[in-house]
């Protein structure tokens, strides 16, 4: 497996300790362990429970930047290496979504981002996605747009505001706002998609 490839998978890797680190254990988990005698293990979740409501989130933000950082790295060693593969292909778009899906989750179970807005993103993934399954049974090959490449760049920046709003005052609101400019932009690339490749969900 090349380089490229192998810094997709560990984009996907990542997701499992993102959300460590995110999402702190419920409380009614640890107070079921205590009542059926594993204090232990229930005082030990507690005590990850309160590290998490401290430094967890910005750790976990961390990752999520090396995640994304990887996304850029591995195209750009594909193609100056001639080292883009068919694997890689097929890759890469699912690495993207697993993890901004699984992260922008995780931001509504934090009370960070509310729901309607991540269903559109998801909604927007899935039927691109199925458009060019389509497309690709009648030997068209549809790719990424120009924005397409902008809502991806504007969902990583809005995680990482939103990730890291409780540094500065000021980052809640610019939080928000990028965030709403990102559902924006998604919904459009993804009307974008539909409009100009209709043909492909047209029966030969």
């Amino acid at each position: 497996m090349n380089l490229p490839n192998r810094l997709t998978i560990s984009r996907i890797l990542l997701v499992p300790f993102i959300l460590l680190f995110m999402l702190p254990p419920q409380a009614s988990t640890i107070a079921w362990l205590g009542q059926n005698g594993l204090q232990g293990l229930a005082d030990s979740l507690h005590g990850w429970s309160r590290f998490l409501d401290g430094a967890g989130l910005y750790i976990a933000g961390a990752l999520f930047l090396v995640a994304a950082l990887t996304d850029t790295l591995d195209g750009s060693i594909a193609r100056k290496r001639g080292l883009v593969t068919n694997l890689g292909k097929f890759l890469d778009p699912i690495a993207d979504k697993v993890l901004v899906a699984s992260v922008l989750v995780a931001l509504v179970q934090l009370g960070r981002v509310g729901a309607l807005g991540v269903i559109v993103i998801l909604l927007r993934e899935f039927v691109v996605s199925a458009l060019r399954m389509v497309a690709s049974d009648k030997g068209i090959v549809i790719a990424a747009g120009v924005m397409g490449k902008v809502k991806m760049v504007l969902q990583i920046v809005a995680i990482l505001l939103l990730m890291f709003e409780d540094l500065a005052p000021f980052l809640p609101v610019l939080a928000g706002f990028v965030y709403f400019l990102a559902v924006l932009v998604t919904l459009y690339s993804g009307v974008e998609y539909v409009v100009k490749h209709a043909e492909a969900l047209v029966d030969s």
